[in-house]
C-alpha cells in the first residue's frame, strides 16, 4: 500500500488538499485552482486513487465530486502525515527553534477532523520550555487562517509530570482523546 502513497507531486498535493480539510467534497476544476496543477494530471491521479479505494466521488449535476475515503486502510497514518506538514502541525515543527524546548506537542483529533471542540477541551497542548510569544503569534497566524478559535494549553514538563501524578481531570481528559502527535512519542506521555 505504500506505494499507493508517495508516487507523484500531484498526488502529494491531492492528499494535502483533502486532508487538510476532511470534511469536505472537491469538484476536479476545483482541485486544479487549489493546487496549481494541469487539470490531465489530476483527473489522472484521482483516477489511481479511486482505484486504490483512497477516494471516493459522486455525480451531482454535471460535475464529480471527490472526497478522501475515511475507510481507507492508511487514513489515520495519512491525516497524520499531512497534518505534520500543513497547517498548525506544519508550522509547529517549521518553527520549533523559535518556539522553544518542545517535549511534545499535539493536536486533537477532532481539531484534525475539523469537527467542534468539546467544552473543556484543548485543540493544542505544548510541553517544555517555550517562548510564549512565538507560540501565541503562531497560533493567531493559524487562527486566521482557519477562521476560528484555537484552544491551547502550555505546560512546562514538570507541571506535566505533576499534574499527570495527581491525576488531573483535565490533562486526564486531554490524554485520554484521539490526537495527533507532532513531537514527541505518545507513548512517552504516559511515562
Amino acid at each position: 500500500m505504500l506505494q499507493d502513497l508517495m508516487v507523484s507531486k500531484v498526488r502529494v498535493k491531492l492528499l494535502q488538499t483533502f486532508l487538510s480539510q476532511p470534511k469536505e467534497m472537491f469538484y476536479i476544476r476545483q482541485l486544479v485552482r487549489l493546487i496549481s496543477e494541469e487539470i490531465n494530471a489530476v483527473r489522472r491521479e484521482l483516477q489511481r486513487m479511486e482505484k486504490f479505494g483512497m477516494v471516493k466521488k459522486e455525480n451531482r449535476g454535471n460535475r464529480i465530486y471527490y472526497w478522501f475515503n475515511k475507510d481507507y486502510p492508511l487514513y489515520q497514518d495519512i491525516l497524520s502525515m499531512v497534518n505534520k506538514t500543513v497547517g498548525l502541525g506544519g508550522e509547529i515543527l517549521r518553527k520549533k527553534g523559535k518556539i522553544g524546548n518542545i517535549r511534545f506537542a499535539f493536536i486533537s483529533g477532532r481539531m484534525i477532523r475539523g469537527l467542534t471542540p468539546k467544552a473543556e477541551r484543548v485543540d493544542l497542548l505544548v510541553v517544555g520550555e517555550l517562548d510564549l510569544n512565538n507560540l501565541a503569534g503562531l497560533v493567531k497566524e493559524q487562527e486566521g487562517k482557519l477562521g476560528r478559535e484555537i484552544n491551547y494549553s502550555v505546560m512546562t514538563k514538570e507541571e506535566f509530570d505533576f499534574r499527570k501524578r495527581r491525576r488531573d481531570p483535565f490533562l486526564l481528559g486531554i490524554l485520554s482523546e484521539p490526537k495527533i502527535m507532532i513531537v514527541g512519542d505518545e507513548e512517552d506521555l504516559f511515562i
